[in-house]
């Protein structure tokens, strides 16, 4: 077994058993204890200052909400520049390491802002959100995607793509497609729910 392999085996099974148990504690009778005790906390939300703000400002909130677009396009753009590096499909004049290190930083960037100016808009709409089974949905994906690039993406290439077997390199990109595909549909389909 090559060092890499001792190295990344448990803590990709440990990543994957996050998850697993994400998944139960979404699928499961848990759920509903958890999802009511977060009623509360959107109560509260839509009253905070930024709740305030979305619903009476209009304005402010469409601004927001491009701001909130613009950032998950340069999160999509990061992602699917990456990944398609990763396949052999973008950018194979450029070295991998290289492409990989600069959409990581944008990445970081995008994600940060996706997520502030998504709690901004989530708070204007917070009772809404809480009974859409789309959105916690969403909420499961992006939690699933940012634990796959933080637990197993990022630290796997990060030992160098010369010391991984290809076709590892390829199923972590296609994987990574596939999860941030996922978080892009539950949010689009947000939209169309209520």
């Amino acid at each position: 077994m090559s060092a890499v392999a001792k190295y990344y085996y448990p803590r990709t099974v440990a990543v994957i058993a996050l998850l697993g148990v994400g998944l139960w504690l979404a699928l499961g009778e848990t759920r509903l204890a958890w999802w009511s005790a977060l009623l509360p906390v959107f109560e509260w939300m839509e009253g905070t200052v930024f709740g305030v703000i979305g619903q009476t400002w209009g304005a402010a909130f469409a601004t927001v909400q491009a701001i909130h677009l613009l950032g998950m396009a340069l999160l999509g753009g990061s992602v699917l520049v990456a990944d398609g590096r990763l396949l052999g499909l973008l950018l194979t004049d450029s070295s991998a390491s290289a492409v990989q290190d600069q959409c990581h930083r944008l990445f970081v960037w995008a994600l940060v802002l996706t997520v502030a100016t998504g709690i901004f808009m989530a708070c204007g709409v917070a009772i809404k959100v809480y009974y859409l089974n789309v959105f916690w949905y969403k909420m499961l994906a992006l939690s699933a995607g940012v634990a796959f690039v933080y637990g197993i993406r990022r630290p796997l290439l990060r030992q160098g793509l010369d010391t991984i077997h290809p076709r590892i390199i390829k199923l972590v990109a296609v994987a990574s497609l596939m999860l941030w595909f996922t978080v892009a549909a539950t949010g689009r389909w947000i939209g169309f729910s209520g």
